[in-house]
């Protein structure tokens, strides 16, 4: 065995550029089809190189918050219009609004394209959901933290306390289920939610606690001494830099837009920030303990997410007919060759990088809510 597949722990950037990539993807498409193939992707990718930290328990309670965006979506389209389009599913009684609520309607006919328009829309933002989710199963936000410029470092403490809220309660749910399980526990249905919500909300209060006090104890939030000067340069930098940023982003996407204000503008708006952010980062003094490095299996997980983004940014210029299906006519769902192959491209990180080692250190920290 050579030393690129003895198994690690990959940078956790690497990871969130793949799932970033296949959310990209995913926010471009309304095809059922597509989206399958990329839930898919993302399942088979994390069963077979997540570990067995706390932190990866919460992918599947992302697949259940997934599943009930569907479901509302659908349900928010009975309530609410569901009466656009020639085939009639089924008729409910519909409830009269006042005059000044006009072109607002309540139950009535609901028809099959309203209900898969309902469907297809939900199924992409489950599907963005999703991606994220498998982020946070596959890296440990708390090493992220670690990889955070100094320009964001305080923005990214925010970030990662944040993203990693979600995980710790999923955790603290399983925990509390297997001690009442091993209690005896028989309950069921709002006097098991009682006994299981109020544990996990003190758990994770006193895990926000451990962590403030640890957080301030390592210097979290203390920065070097700059003038008012410097300060004014950095911020004029930063937000001349975003400006540019949203403005070339912008032109990126929109076909009818010059040219001069879509690459040209985004590469300028990428260097102003870039020397905003070196400017503000000097003002912030850390050293780092084991910093992680990026080495070939992260260039390949990280470009293969990437890849799935472009290929589908590159059909919806060719063919967008087969991303958003007709609903009016209604049509069946095609998928073309190049997105499907962009999106099976995502699925090579499952033999590609090395498997996840089970890194104990870590997840006694991420128990105890210190690192």
């Amino acid at each position: 065995m050579t030393a690129y597949w003895l198994p690690r722990n990959l940078h956790p950037a690497a990871w969130w550029l793949w799932a970033l990539g296949l959310a990209t993807a995913a926010s471009r498409t309304t095809n059922p089809m597509l989206l399958a193939l990329i839930l898919a992707v993302v399942v088979y990718v994390v069963m077979n190189r997540r570990s067995d930290a706390p932190w990866a328990v919460a992918f599947r309670l992302y697949l259940s918050l997934g599943v009930f965006i569907v479901v509302m979506r659908v349900v928010y389209r009975i309530i609410f219009g569901g009466g656009e389009g020639d085939r009639i599913l089924f008729t409910l009684p519909e409830i009269p609004l006042p005059a000044w609520a006009a072109g607002i309607r309540l139950f009535g006919q609901v028809t099959v394209e309203s209900l898969l328009g309902g469907a297809y829309d939900g199924l992409r933002l489950a599907t963005m959901l999703i991606c994220v989710g498998a982020a946070n199963a596959l890296a440990n936000p708390k090493r992220l933290l670690k990889s955070v410029p100094s320009a964001l470092y305080e923005a990214g403490s925010a970030v990662v306390v944040a993203v990693s809220v979600f995980p710790q309660l999923a955790e603290s749910v399983v925990r509390v289920g297997r001690a009442r399980r091993l209690r005896g526990s028989t309950e069921r249905g709002i006097r098991a939610f009682r006994a299981v919500a109020i544990p996990v909300l003190e758990d994770a209060l006193d895990r926000s606690l451990r962590l403030a006090a640890a957080m301030d104890s390592r210097g979290y939030g203390r920065s070097g001494a700059l003038t008012g000067g410097a300060r004014a340069v950095t911020g004029a930098l930063l937000v001349t830099g975003l400006i540019g940023i949203c403005v070339g982003v912008y032109g990126v996407l929109d076909g009818t837009t010059p040219r001069y204000l879509a690459g040209p503008m985004l590469a300028l708006g990428v260097a102003i920030a870039a020397a905003g952010m070196y400017s503000a980062g000097r003002r912030v003094h850390r050293t780092m303990y084991r910093p992680d490095h990026w080495r070939l299996a992260e260039i390949v997980a990280a470009a293969c997410g990437i890849a799935a983004a472009v290929a589908l940014f590159r059909s919806s210029s060719v063919d967008p007919a087969n991303l958003n299906p007709s609903l009016r006519p209604l049509t069946w769902p095609a998928v073309d060759l190049l997105p499907a192959i962009g999106v099976l491209i995502a699925v090579l990180p499952a033999w590609l990088v090395p498997p996840a080692a089970n890194d104990l250190e870590a997840a006694i920290d991420f128990k105890e809510g210190v690192r």
